[in-house]
């Protein structure tokens, strides 16, 4: 006679619902991207906040917002760190890192972790340092730096976090995963070309320099994005995400009242003044992703060559025109493009304010050296950025 084992069934039925909760998106990967969020949302309010109104102490409402995802962050990056020390499965404590000999962890967590360290620690920095020597003219001081280190640790936690969670997930999550790290990579994408804007903003857009950093950042990122996730048209969707959240910003601003509370005011209005209308990425990120679909039969190297100079020549060629555009056309100058925003303590009658100064432009033989130190860049960022979205395929802790 054939006996029924009921202890066996409740056990199985137990161990399969422990699996499902191990693999299940644990909180704090949510949380880290909408930390993420919270982060670029308050940096771009932040640069708007400074053109429009001036710098008026450490707890402005943008700081707030930036410091919310800090605390977020670090919040439930740590308690998914002790939960998993002190009450987590030998399964769940094998697939953690361990440090220093005690506690286990994700790696996506502990970047967090020490991405809120330094973003907190630079606020009373950051206060001091206004204190001491006055506004900012430059976006990345001492304390900016230290706090978009920390901005950037806590976003790249998140492309982590998503990645190591994607490991073990049912087929039906993966979608789920894939946009949650095309959303975490678009925001870091954002944190980038915020920190960089002023080297890469409109009236920049007939400079060398312009593509130089560009070739430096984005097939970096770009790249690295392709060959961490199988989402087949990954650089697609993070580019997609970042023109998303910058234009969002760009429309949703101007819609609040903002008035300069710091002399001299130039440039008088009673609106925000809305940050720099996004490059055109989403354009060259696709031909990143063609390269590697067309080509994914030839050596890695050939395709990163190809994927680097493919960005590089239609960044250039849609950046340059659509950056000719948004500074100088009277059609850019509306809610829609923003190219109308102006600093307070500007002159709005600057003659160069629509005009290209002579000093940002590069013609002939001085932007033929400049877009070839800039291919020879994207060429050797694409390939750091090969072998780093490689290493993040790897990661699964």
């Amino acid at each position: 006679m054939t006996s029924i084992h009921i202890p066996h069934i409740a056990d199985s039925s137990g161990a399969q619902k422990a699996v499902q909760a191990e693999t299940a998106i644990q909180p704090y990967v949510y949380a880290s991207v909408f930390s993420s969020l919270c982060i670029i949302v308050g940096l771009i309010w932040d640069i708007s906040w400074h053109t429009s109104i001036g710098r008026d102490g450490l707890l402005a409402p943008p700081h707030d917002v930036i410091y919310l995802g800090a605390i977020l962050a670090g919040l439930f990056s740590a308690y998914q760190v002790l939960r998993t020390t002190f009450f987590g499965t030998a399964i769940e404590k094998q697939s953690s890192v361990k440090f220093w000999g005690v506690f286990y962890g994700p790696l996506g967590a502990l970047f967090c972790i020490w991405g809120a360290i330094a973003m907190l620690t630079s606020a009373p920095f950051d206060d001091w340092w206004h204190n001491t020597y006055g506004l900012d003219i430059v976006i990345l001081s001492p304390p900016h730096t230290l706090l978009g280190i920390g901005m950037m640790m806590i976003q790249f936690g998140a492309m982590i976090a998503v990645l190591s969670s994607s490991h073990g997930a049912k087929s039906g999550s993966i979608v789920l995963h894939n946009w949650l790290f095309a959303i975490a990579s678009g925001l870091l994408l954002s944190s980038f070309y915020g920190l960089f804007s002023e080297y890469m903003n409109k009236a920049r857009s007939h400079s060398a320099v312009c593509y130089i950093v560009g070739a430096i950042i984005f097939p970096l990122l770009l790249i690295a994005v392709s060959r961490a996730t199988k989402m087949r048209w990954a650089a697609t969707a993070t580019a997609g995400v970042y023109m998303f959240v910058l234009a969002m910003m760009v429309w949703i601003l101007p819609l609040f009242h903002a008035t300069p509370r710091l002399g001299p005011v130039l440039n008088h209005f009673d609106h925000y003044q809305p940050f720099h209308f996004p490059l055109l990425l989403i354009i060259p990120a696709l031909g990143i992703d063609l390269v590697f679909i067309k080509f994914k039969h030839q050596k890695p190297f050939l395709q990163v060559v190809l994927a680097s100079l493919v960005f590089l020549l239609i960044f250039f060629v849609v950046q340059w025109n659509f950056g000719g555009f948004l500074h100088t056309s009277l059609l850019a100058r509306n809610w829609f493009f923003g190219s109308y925003s102006w600093y307070f303590g500007a002159n709005p009658n600057w003659p160069y304010r629509y005009v290209f100064y002579p000093g940002h432009v590069d013609t002939g033989f001085n932007l033929l050296k400049g877009m070839l130190i800039a291919a020879a860049l994207a060429v050797f960022t694409g390939w750091v950025g090969s072998k780093w979205g490689g290493w993040m395929k790897r990661v699964q802790r």
